[in-house]
């Protein structure tokens, strides 16, 4: 039978039909319609989401962007392909089900004015894109047949169709604003392409995958990848793209070079050359198309070849943990008029290898006719290099594997002395800017605001020598997030704002000052218990703060329930923390039914580990199919109760168990002393790695009297080449694998478990199949146990139809298993 996405859409119907027929004959089977939660439940779920805000780029204007809360099920059965780790509709060459907006208004930052943008009566609203001077919006139009270029002026709000529906949105980055704001350049469709390849009637031959003797290729369970020559036939029908330049008064439209699957399409600051990375073949059945093999080239504007930079092998024998050999990370320096910056291992990608740098970080500048020139070599891997704006300085950043260390420096590099004398490395100033575990959230001397340079490239914001610095402000209190000023000459940091108060706000983005000397103000986002996330503008002191937005309460029933930031210990002395919620109407005394929510996480050390993580004072949004829902039922909710798992990189998973068990005691044993559990009903759930940890509970412990699992992986054999955090392979572990694989002991899981899986899921390593073969262990070893597969979903799930119907389960479940009442009612 062929794979099920090989048959979307006209597959589930037939199953559902084989489905319907087995319920005549199998009492175990589940039945067919879509359920509804409880009323309290729908209520909250069906009130419309907040708006999605973007500022333009000269600070004075913010964009709300109004979203659906869920598309429909119907909306999720649309025809989809897919292919080498990309899912797409095959009428519009889009991705599956893109994001939908149905306003869009503009709001002046000063004076709040606001001006709705004029939306097309037909297609779905895509999130619009700002061009670098801030006088326009670009935003695509997706029909069942096509996606259309739209452009709306932003004084106005008039926007006006710039294409018909041959957008190619298939690899994604359809269009993107070139430096002169005038300018859009795009990816469409080929010109008379013809029909998708049809399938053969009869295969021509099987499909034959080989490997030599020292070769290895261990990569992790990717989801999606081509099966055979039809899909690499697919891949390249709608992959392949015709880059253009649009021009937005006109409409004018200009091809560039020949038509290629681009896997990255940029323009220099300068805009007169582009950069281009191109997929060519041959294509892998075993890793996605990110790891294809790529040409990197400099084309001009007319599309002819400036320079071929590198042609890079398939990336299948990456070392776990490691990253490919040669030019990485390839993009335009900012800052400079046509300057390329990469990275390249020193030590073959592998991080076992020993070696005293293991990347180094280069450049070259335009017309590329002399060798690139070294900037800087990290000792560790380097993972990100951002400039500052308007400045000769950077800050590189790079990753301690072994330590889980981060490090940041800030580097001066000589790069005009560099190229003038022909010189392959440049004099640089590298100061140490920071040196912490990755861990240490109380260390954590934030990160750097960023903003779009006037050529539209993102860089570090910068003002009179300083840079500004956001962070989450971790503190034994909780979360107090600040804004720093950074001398970049001194390296000394002043503190300008930090969160106070019974509130929770960030700083999201800096505004110019009123007048042309004043100091720059700031864009916050505020919230409290009660009141949902709404945008200021404000002074560093916190005075003349205006409003920029008024969204209500979407959820008044809620408005009763209590939350508190606990903290507790380990039976082994180590700090613990969670968000202990308790439902409208709790008095004094009362005990409820308890869920511990959870997900583990790993750490070197116990202090790290102990650190307090979240803020008290956040407004609680019930979104999607949260177990936070369970507050109407009158639970109590132990949420992100901490799981972690402390230990060496290497071995850290030989204690996972223990560990995880320990955690989830202290847990109900904190809700339990402080009055408002009861220990004798108590559940615990969990998502993807969060529904691992759920099966391994209940098969190792006798905590709690029911567990929820959804989208997890069970069977750790089936990710042999490691999986979240484990650096060795299942030979190499075996026992560790074998024992933190709950479908290895489904015969001790002797409490109820429900299992959610979407029947898509394109997370690599959950499989479907990891939820169906422990639920049919389960079912072999007589265990109480319910398997929901949602139909046309993935790791998470998306439909109305699918959200209402996993809330009504986990309410089922847990009314019936553990709180001992009846199911409520829908």
């Amino acid at each position: 039978m062929l794979p099920l996405h090989r048959l979307l859409p006209f597959a589930l119907p037939v199953l559902a039909t084989a489905a319907t027929m087995a319920l005549a004959v199998d009492p175990a089977t589940a039945q067919d319609r879509y359920k509804q939660p409880p009323a309290e439940m729908l209520a909250i779920l069906d009130a419309p989401p907040p708006p999605v805000v973007s500022l333009d780029p000269t600070g004075n204007v913010l964009l709300l962007a109004q979203g659906i809360a869920m598309p429909s099920i119907d909306d999720l059965a649309a025809p989809m392909l897919a292919l080498a780790g990309s899912r797409i509709d095959p009428g519009n060459n889009g991705p599956h089900n893109p994001s939908r907006y149905v306003t869009l208004t503009l709001k002046q930052v000063i004076g709040g004015t606001e001006l709705d943008v004029t939306l097309p009566d037909a297609g779905r609203v895509g999130f619009p894109v700002w061009a670098p001077d801030g006088s326009r919006l670009a935003f695509a139009v997706t029909h069942d047949d096509g996606i259309e270029l739209w452009v709306a002026d932003a004084s106005n709000g008039r926007s006006r169709k710039l294409s018909e529906r041959t957008l190619n949105a298939a690899r994604g980055g359809a269009f993107r604003w070139m430096p002169d704001s005038r300018t859009l350049l795009c990816r469409f469709v080929v010109e008379n392409r013809g029909d998708a390849p049809a399938p053969p009637r009869a295969p021509r031959g099987p499909v034959v995958q080989e490997t030599e003797a020292g070769r290895k290729s261990q990569v992790r369970t990717y989801q999606d990848l081509l099966a055979g020559p039809h899909d690499a036939a697919l891949f390249d029908h709608y992959m392949t793209a015709q880059a253009a330049l649009v021009h937005v008064e006109t409409g004018a439209r200009t091809s560039i070079g020949a038509a290629a699957i681009f896997a990255g399409l940029s323009p220099s600051p300068n805009g007169e050359l582009l950069l281009v990375q191109r997929h060519v073949g041959p294509y892998s059945y075993q890793v996605p198309a990110s790891r294809f093999p790529r040409v990197i080239e400099v084309w001009n504007r007319k599309g002819a070849v400036v320079k071929r930079l590198a042609e890079l092998p398939l990336a299948d024998e990456i070392p776990i943990g490691g990253v490919a050999t040669g030019m990485r990370s390839v993009s335009w320096m900012p800052g400079r008029r046509a300057t390329l910056q990469w990275m390249e291992a020193l030590d073959a990608g592998d991080p076992k290898v020993d070696v005293a740098h293991r990347d180094r970080l280069l450049v070259q500048d335009a017309p590329f006719d002399q060798r690139p020139v070294e900037i800087l070599r990290t000792e560790h891997r380097c993972y990100s290099l951002d400039w500052m704006h308007n400045s000769a300085y950077g800050l590189a950043r790079e990753y301690d594997r072994d330590r889980r260390w981060i490090r940041g420096w800030v580097i001066n590099p000589d790069i005009d002395t560099a190229v003038r004398e022909g010189a392959v490395t440049a004099d640089a100033r590298t100061r140490k800017l920071f040196d912490r575990s990755v861990n240490d959230r109380y260390g954590d001397t934030g990160s750097p605001l960023m903003t779009d340079s006037a050529t539209g490239h993102r860089v570090i914001l910068t003002t009179g020598g300083h840079i500004y610095l956001t962070g989450a402000g971790a503190t034994p209190e909780g979360d107090r997030p600040f804004l720093n000023r950074l001398d970049v000459l001194t390296l000394k940091s002043e503190e300008l704002w930090r969160n106070r108060g019974d509130a929770y706000e960030t700083v999201v983005d800096l505004l110019p000052g009123r007048e042309p000397y004043d100091p720059p103000r700031m864009l916050t986002r505020w919230e409290n218990l009660t009141t949902p996330p709404n945008y200021f503008v404000q002074d560093y002191d916190g005075s003349k703060r205006t409003a920029l937005t008024d969204i209500k309460d979407p959820a008044p029933e809620l408005q009763g329930l209590s939350k508190e930031l606990v903290t507790y210990e380990r039976d082994d002395g180590v700090t613990l923390t969670g968000t202990l919620y308790l439902p409208p109407g709790h008095t004094a005394g009362q005990q409820h039914p308890l869920l511990v929510w959870a997900y583990p996480r790993e750490y070197n050390d116990a202090e790290t580990a102990g650190q307090v993580r979240g803020s008290p004072y956040r407004y609680t949004r019930l979104r999607g199919y949260s177990h936070l829902f369970m507050l109407t039922q009158g639970w109590a909710i132990m949420d992100g109760a901490a799981m972690p798992v402390i230990g060496d990189p290497e071995t850290v998973n030989e204690t996972f168990i223990e560990q995880i068990v320990a955690s989830a005691a202290a847990a109900i044993d904190e809700a339990v002393r402080r009055g408002v559990a009861d220990r004798e009903r108590t559940a615990v759930g969990g998502h993807s790695y969060g529904a691992f940890m759920t099966a391994n509970l209940l098969a190792h412990s006798d905590l709690f009297k029911a567990g929820i699992a959804r989208s997890g992986a069970y069977n750790r054999t089936l990710t042999p080449f490691g999986f979240q955090s484990e650096r060795r392979t299942l030979w190499e572990a075996t026992d560790t694998y074998v024992k933190v694989s709950p479908f290895l002991h489904a015969d001790k899981i002797n409490e109820p478990i429900l299992l959610t899986h979407g029947e898509l899921d394109s997370n690599s390593g959950t499989y479907p199949l990891q939820s169906e073969r422990l639920f049919h262990a389960l079912r072999g070893h007589g265990a109480t146990a319910k398997l929901v597969m949602l139909p046309y979903e993935s790791h998470g799930y998306r439909a109305r139809e699918s959200v209402l119907h996993v809330l009504a389960e986990q309410a089922e479940w847990l009314a019936k298993y553990v709180a001992g009442e009846d199911e409520p009612t829908p």
